[in-house]
C-alpha cells in the first residue's frame, strides 16, 4: 500500500461559468466564486479602551478626592481645567469629564462660600477686636 492510496485526490473547482473571469480590481482568482462584499475590506483594529480617557478619568479621580480631602484648594481647580479640556478632546469620554467638572464645580464653590463666611465674620466681628 502506498503512502498516498489512504488519502482521496483533492476535488477540483468547478469551472466559472461565463462573466465569473478572473477580476484583477477586486483581488479574485481565476475560478473563485465572488464573495459579499463585506467580507473582501479589512476590518480596522479596534482601538484600547484606555486610550483618550486620561483627561475625563483624572478630572474624575480629582474630583473625588477633592471631596474627600477637602484640604487642598488646587485639586478642583485642576480636577475642572482637566474637566474642560477632556469635553473637548475626548467626545466619547463626557460621561466622566462631566461628573469631575460638577464634583470639582461644587467643591470650588465650597471654597468660595467658606471664604466669604470667614471674610464676613471678620468683617462682622471687626467692632469687637478693638474693645481693650
Amino acid at each position: 500500500m502506498s503512502p498516498t492510496a489512504a488519502y482521496p485526490a483533492p476535488a477540483q473547482a468547478p469551472a466559472p461559468e461565463s462573466g465569473q473571469g478572473y477580476a484583477p480590481e477586486s483581488g479574485q482568482a481565476p475560478g473563485q466564486t465572488p464573495g459579499p462584499a463585506w467580507s473582501q475590506t479589512p476590518r480596522p483594529a479596534a482601538a484600547p479602551l484606555t486610550e483618550g480617557r486620561a483627561l475625563g478619568l483624572s478630572s474624575l479621580v480629582l474630583g473625588l478626592v477633592s471631596i474627600f480631602a477637602g484640604w487642598t484648594f488646587f485639586a478642583p481647580v485642576a480636577g475642572l481645567v482637566t474637566g474642560i479640556m477632556a469635553l473637548s478632546r475626548e467626545p466619547a469620554n463626557r460621561t466622566m469629564a462631566i461628573w469631575g467638572i460638577v464634583l470639582n464645580s461644587v467643591m470650588i464653590a465650597g471654597w468660595v462660600l467658606i471664604g466669604l463666611l470667614i471674610v464676613g465674620l471678620g468683617l462682622a466681628l471687626a467692632p469687637f477686636a478693638f474693645v481693650l
